[in-house]
């Protein structure tokens, strides 16, 4: 891709952002208008401005990198994304919005009138908001350096610049209008090149991937390595270049024999035409007959790891704070039904696109294998497919597309973790109390950007998934459908749950990929961690009746009661 074109059309979507934000500020006064946008946002603009925020880094890069690297068993990560917005439809969407809560911490004070209770939902939230917010700074980093050469930071660094302009100019009223818009440009980012891609597979024979073969450099290939490399080889690899290989110094050509091999920083090799592509040791080494198979992507236990995708998905998106705020942004239940029901589409729609980048990957940008750095495979489909301008514009294009998932995913999260900690860290419940916390809000994620490697983006984002769903999932679901549920159940439900799940995760993503059987239970941990928070939850309430809330009929009246009978809360803003 041509770095000018690249760079034009980040800075137009910076540019554009900023304008837009610069909008929201002049019509946000009140603190309603910069938490919630004062309550008044219709359906469809909440439905845009929602599929802007939601369509994150893992939805735009991610998942067409996880369905290169491991074929049709990642399509479970679309599936279960959009299908966790039915589940929040059926089961909390109106509730929470009758509710009158602004944060999910306000819901568990309103639910159980208890501190510890919203203290520990509290916690939950900014790890699931840090945790999420970390992979759109990388995924920033990641497109930046690949049009212009930028190391990582930079990206990272605009990123945060611009969402902190924005969310302190105006708050929610301001980034509901540039979400709105955003949602609209990735579409169209992800969407028109993939009509051009398609076209151009077709002229150049239309070959498919089910074969025995490993896939191959489509041409001569020069592969250059940021960073030390290990890799697999599984046929042998003739090479020419200049680096380190195996801890020896290689000058002209040499040959990799079928195994193990490590690359040192800076090595640059070239592979003919023909030669069947080494893949990183975190991506399994298969034939494309294989890799196009579901359940062989190399898990020991494949059923397993797929019915835990499921469930972290379909329940973790109720959990997810800078979604939820959203609902709180509705006049009503009935309007928030009717949000839910359009992003449906919406989600749909765009989750079409990134399977296909997936599997033209393996044609046409194979070394991304080798390199791992698979998240950049929707960024270089289009030059390298299309020749000429034309590639170089759609290749633009998806750029900008990229910057804008970033911006619109990291506004959304900025919102959230800024009215958590100003309501319930700072104790600062003002416009200037707002504001501050947004500046701290993204010193963390922005801080960690630095000490974590490079880690597929979709993969930090399962773990929010993942968490979400182990602690703050059984909160709204037993909270709001059952009046059993102590103070004490909420607790022990949601540390059971939450922080094995956290640490699952943390640690299969420290230790990279590992033969071990156990492996894949600490990698995907949703289907133990997830039932484990909701038994406790449920058994611990049972014994200590004595501390479920007194006034628990009431409230669950106004949860479920229509709002035409004049029995919802106040908002508590």
């Amino acid at each position: 891709m041509s770095s000018t074109y690249g760079i034009i059309a980040v800075l137009v979507v910076v540019v554009g952002t900023v304008t837009i934000g610069t909008y929201g500020l002049r019509i946000s006064r009140t603190t309603s208008d910069f938490f919630v946008a004062s309550r008044t946002v219709s359906p469809w603009w909440n439905a845009s401005a929602i599929g802007g925020e939601y369509l994150s880094a893992a939805s735009f890069v991610g998942i067409a990198g996880l369905i290169f690297a491991h074929g049709p068993d990642m399509l479970w990560f679309p599936v279960g994304y959009t299908a966790g917005y039915l589940v929040l439809l059926a089961l909390v969407a109106a509730p929470l919005r009758r509710s009158g809560a602004y944060t999910l911490p306000d819901f568990a004070e309103a639910r159980f009138a208890s501190p510890v209770v919203r203290a520990v939902a509290s916690g939950f939230a900014l790890g699931i908001g840090w945790l999420y917010l970390l992979p759109q700074l990388q995924g920033a980093g990641l497109t930046l350096k690949y049009v212009t050469g930028a190391p990582d930071w930079v990206g990272a660094l605009l990123v945060a610049s611009v969402v902190t302009v924005n969310v302190i100019s105006g708050g929610m009223r301001s980034i509901t209008f540039v979400q709105a818009f955003q949602y609209w440009l990735k579409l169209t980012a992800i969407a028109v090149p993939v009509v051009f891609l398609v076209l151009a597979w077709h002229a150049h024979g239309a070959q498919g991937l089910a074969g025995p073969e490993f896939p191959e450099f489509p041409e001569r290939t020069t592969v250059s390595f940021d960073t030390a490399t290990a890799f697999h080889v599984s046929e042998t690899t003739p090479f020419s270049g200049t680096g380190v290989v195996d801890g020896q110094r290689v000058q002209g050509g040499g040959a990799l024999a079928v195994g193990d091999h490590t690359v040192a920083a800076g090595s640059r090799l070239t592979f003919s035409e023909g030669s069947a592509v080494p893949h990183v040791r975190s991506i399994p080494s298969t034939t494309n007959e294989v890799w196009a198979l579901p359940m062989r992507g190399g898990e020991r236990f494949p059923l397993y790891a797929v019915y835990s995708l499921i469930i972290a998905t379909f329940l973790g998106t109720m959990g997810l704070p800078h979604v939820i705020v959203r609902f709180y942004t509705n006049p009503n239940g009935r309007a928030a039904r009717r949000t839910t029901l359009i992003v449906l589409g919406m989600l749909g729609l765009f989750y079409l696109m990134p399977p296909i980048y997936g599997a033209l990957g393996r044609l046409y940008t194979p070394e991304l294998l080798m390199t791992g750095d698979t998240d950049a495979v929707v960024l270089a489909l289009p030059s390298r497919v299309i020749d000429g301008l034309g590639g170089q514009l759609l290749g633009a294009l998806v750029a900008g597309g990229a910057f804008a998932a970033f911006l619109s995913t990291s506004s959304g999260l900025m919102v959230s973790l800024a009215g958590v900690l100003s309501r319930d860290v700072l104790r600062l419940r003002s416009v200037r109390g707002f504001r501050l916390s947004t500046v701290l809000a993204i010193l963390v994620p922005l801080g960690m950007t630095l000490l974590v490697g490079k880690v597929p983006v979709a993969d930090m984002v399962g773990l929010a998934f993942a968490v979400a769903a182990s602690s703050l999932c059984p909160l709204l679901v037993l909270g709001i459908w059952s009046t059993r549920i102590s103070t004490a159940g909420a607790v022990a439900g949601m540390l059971a749950g939450g922080v094995p799940a956290l640490v699952a995760g943390l640690v299969t993503i420290s230790a990279g990929g590992s033969g071990e059987w156990y492996h894949v239970f600490l990698a995907r941990p949703a289907a133990w961690t997830v039932p484990l928070g909701f038994v406790v939850m449920f058994a611990v309430s049972l014994l200590t009746p004595r501390r479920v809330p007194p006034g628990v009929n009431h409230v669950m009246v106004r949860l479920h009661a229509p709002e035409n009978l004049g029995l919802r809360s106040q908002d508590r803003l």
